[in-house]
């Protein structure tokens, strides 16, 4: 799992599999519990590497539109994870562009729907952060308590990555009309902001 292509590789492999984000968690623990404990922190250090990627104020004003004018930092984190979930190919062409998250399937589905009734299509996945860990301890058989042998071996692999200094690019404000219809032209008409109550 050294090379981001074996990363993902593994993500479509799931996405062929399973549908569900818990369903293709199990399944991904379990392809992973077929691998080494290396090779574990080697997905999470992919992992990071591409949600690196997406670490962008145009991503995040685009998760903003879908939530409807605004998305936490958590929230925006377990979007970009989310993402990841989306296969390399929407995944790539929403870094280049995140209007392009408008022409994704699971983004269509959200359309028209109130977010309480969202469900399983969430745009997050948050535990998908965790499965490595939960891995690496069962595969080391201190599945309660491996949390420091597991972020030793994860900063071992990722060296000297450089700490976040915040999203690239420029940040602006989804909530102008103007900008969100200029920058996210797709997205702004399929989830139109409610006027504040």
């Amino acid at each position: 799992m050294d090379e981001i292509d074996s990363f993902w590789k593994l993500i479509e492999e799931c996405r062929r599999q399973v549908e569900g984000p818990e369903e293709r968690l199990t399944w991904l623990r379990g392809e992973l519990c077929r691998r080494s404990p290396a090779e574990a922190v080697q997905f999470q250090e992919r992992l990071d590497e591409v949600r690196r990627e997406a670490f962008t104020w145009d991503l995040w004003a685009a998760a903003d539109r879908i939530f409807g004018g605004w998305c936490s930092d958590d929230g925006f984190s377990y979007f970009r994870l989310w993402m990841v979930g989306l296969g390399r190919e929407a995944f790539s062409a929403a870094v280049a562009a995140p209007d392009a998250l408008a022409g994704t399937p699971e983004v269509q589905r959200l359309v028209g729907r109130p977010r309480n009734a969202w469900g399983d299509d969430w745009p997050g996945w948050e535990s998908l952060d965790h499965v490595a860990m939960e891995v690496y301890g069962l595969l080391t058989d201190s599945a309660d308590d491996c949390g420091e042998a597991y972020y030793q071996a994860l900063n071992a692999v990722a060296g000297d990555t450089p700490g976040s200094t915040g999203p690239l690019g420029e940040q602006w404000d989804v909530r102008c009309e103007t900008d969100s219809a200029h920058r996210l032209p797709a997205l702004s008409a399929m989830f139109p902001l409610r006027p504040p109550l």
